[in-house]
């Protein structure tokens, strides 16, 4: 196992087993009482900006994250943090143009949204492919590297008894307690986190001979986040046309993300969140990136990438703080299973269920999504052990988001900008998005010569046919009525109306200076490291 030396002292274990105990203990104690669907699945929508902040930190930093940037900055360096600060601009564009239409509309999922601006065919289809990249590919990967690392830890134990054990810790609460359940435990998990971050990035660089040592013995082009054109990680045009769109689709549109916005008791509180979270993505760069930069000069001839952050926690870390640092990667691991599984949950219940049988009650709702939750959980169990099995198919899995959610993308940015764009428009849309997907997926993957095109290029070339696609068939077919449709567009006339309505609220307080203080601070971030 290379430099990793999983030796745990008594304090450690009992940590770890302190925070199991507490996280759960909160979720149950959250849990009790009688729920209604709006409780289960909306945390009755009551929920203030600093929990919503925290708690779509805790859903995005997942246990394949945190081992993922680590060695990613130590194979290919810091460029892997340019999908870190761009979460941050793209939380800002959904501040500002998006989030009030979302709120406004009170829609429980996202596909329902989405059928209000064009036709029942785009919500099943979205919601369908959510459920299956919810279930298959984040909460599956984060057991597995969840379980990956507790077998480091636990040798004797087989893999998918620790999957097993992951699942029901962080299950048991989400189906008992729905979304309210999962934000106050992912507060909390957030704060062990961040703490546990801070602690590995200090003893990195002080083992490592401090910050300047750093930044001047690894190589410059490591220390860069603005890379070649023909750089084979992630290349400028790449972050310029690609990075925005998977981010628009993780951040914006993605259920077990945005779900946390929707709880929002109103829509400052929903803005001051989501600014919040770009505000806590910032320091990534610092606590979870250039920690694997350390392990440039700290383990030069370590075997994996993904070996950086284990050794890192087991080589360099004292007894008791071994222990918080465990505790905050178990923090990570059952944040983002707990929000996937709700989330798979809300989307089966309303819109599958809900639409086929509108006439069930509160209480059988709630059943259902509990029931749905188990079922996932199942699934998810099942299949995560599977994935060692298939590597370079988990790889292409990783990348799949370039190839399925152009579609999804312009569907929404068209669907908010321009009036015209109407449901057999977006059943084109989806019906090219998919084909040339599958095609692109083909020709630059699977086959005996693939095209060598970057997935970063294949989401902006997706996005593009898909947005022609839409405005051709939308302006060949009759136009949605107005009425349906005019509540959901950004506009001048909207823009004049929230600038009114901030006229006499302090500078401090408003999104819009907000927005632009937060763009400041990533521009200066950037710049810096360019």
């Amino acid at each position: 196992m290379g430099n990793v030396n999983p030796q745990l002292a008594g304090i450690d274990y009992a940590i770890v087993a302190l925070y199991f105990l507490v996280v759960i203990g909160l979720g149950l104690f959250v849990a009790r009482g009688k729920q209604s669907a709006q409780d289960y699945f909306l945390a009755s929508r009551s929920m203030s900006w600093p929990v919503i902040g925290s708690a779509l930190l805790a859903s995005n930093i997942s246990s394949t994250t945190l081992v993922g940037l680590a060695g990613a900055a130590f194979a290919s360096g810091i460029a892997v943090y340019n999908y870190e600060w761009m979460a941050t601009v793209v939380l800002a564009f959904f501040c500002v143009f998006f989030l009030p239409f979302l709120l406004r509309s009170q829609v429980y999922t996202l596909p329902e949204y989405l059928e209000r601006r064009y036709s029942r065919a785009s919500r099943t289809y979205f919601s369908g492919l959510t459920i299956f990249l919810n279930i298959v590919v984040d909460t599956a990967g984060a057991l597995y590297g969840g379980a990956l690392m507790l077998s480091l830890v636990l040798p004797d134990v087989p893999l998918w008894q620790i999957v097993v054990g992951l699942a029901l810790s962080a299950g048991v609460y989400t189906v008992l307690g729905g979304l309210r359940a999962v934000i106050y435990t992912e507060t909390l998990q957030a704060i062990i986190l961040g703490g546990a971050a801070v602690v590995i990035a200090w003893f990195a660089f002080d083992k490592a001979g401090g910050w300047d040592h750093v930044m001047a013995s690894v190589d410059p082009e490591k220390l860069s986040l603005v890379r070649p054109a023909d750089d084979p990680h992630l290349p400028w045009t790449g972050l310029v046309l690609g990075v925005p769109l998977l981010g628009f689709y993780f951040w914006c549109t993605n259920q077990f993300m945005v779900q946390r916005v929707l709880s929002a008791k109103d829509e400052n509180h929903g803005r001051w969140g989501a600014l919040f979270a770009g505000l806590l993505k910032l320091p990534v760069l610092w606590v979870m990136v250039l920690p694997g930069t350390c392990a440039i000069l700290l383990y030069p001839e370590l075997a994996k990438p993904d070996l950086v952050y284990p050794t890192l926690v087991f080589d360099l870390l004292p007894a008791g703080l071994l222990g918080l640092v465990i505790a905050g990667f178990f923090a990570a691991i059952m944040s983002s299973i707990a929000s996937t599984f709700n989330s798979a949950a809300t989307l089966v219940t309303m819109d599958f269920i809900r639409v086929w049988r509108p006439q069930m009650d509160n209480d059988a709702l709630v059943r259902t999504g509990r029931l749905a939750t188990v079922g996932f959980m199942v699934l998810a169990v099942l299949w995560a052990p599977q994935i060692a099995r298939f590597e370079s198919l988990w790889q292409y899995l990783q990348a799949v988001l370039a190839y399925a959610v152009p579609p999804i993308c312009a569907l929404f940015l068209v669907g908010l900008f321009w009036r015209g764009a109407n449901a057999r428009g977006a059943v084109a849309c989806i019906v090219a998005g998919v084909v040339g997907g599958g095609a692109l997926f083909w020709a630059n993957v699977v086959a005996a010569e693939p095209l060598g095109l970057h997935f970063l290029l294949v989401a902006p070339l997706l996005f593009v046919l898909c947005v022609v696609v839409l405005v051709t068939v939308s302006l060949l077919s009759p136009a949605p009525a107005k009425d349906g449709v005019d509540a959901m567009l950004w506009t001048p006339d909207f823009f004049r109306a929230e600038t009114r309505a901030l006229a006499g609220v302090p500078a401090w307080k408003s999104y819009r200076v907000q927005s632009v203080a937060l763009l400041a601070l990533t521009a200066a971030i950037v710049w810096v490291f360019r």
